[in-house]
């Protein structure tokens, strides 16, 4: 099976260093793992966005942190747009 592949915005990166921090990287890593394989996997569950982040899903990495991110089907990629709280 074809993996996806994963890119991140400017800001996932520095939520990556925030995550690592707060030892929950392990927690951030196996979602991403799942996302290479399939983005639409369940579990676990993931919710469609709306407003200003339509078009992208969530799935949570603890019940604060969320994995943001956006698929783009045509070039089988997977875009995290944010890997960190959004109550900031």
């Amino acid at each position: 099976m074809v993996k996806w592949r994963i890119v991140y915005t400017r800001q996932a990166q520095r939520d990556a260093k925030k995550i690592a921090a707060a030892g929950l990287r392990q927690k951030a890593e196996k979602l991403l793992e799942i996302l290479s394989d399939n983005p639409f996997q369940t579990p676990p569950s993931f919710e469609k966005l709306i407003g200003d982040l339509s078009g992208a899903y969530s799935r949570r990495i603890t019940i604060q942190h969320r994995l943001v991110y956006q698929v783009l089907q045509e070039i089988k990629t997977v875009k995290v747009i944010r890997m960190w709280t959004h109550y900031e």
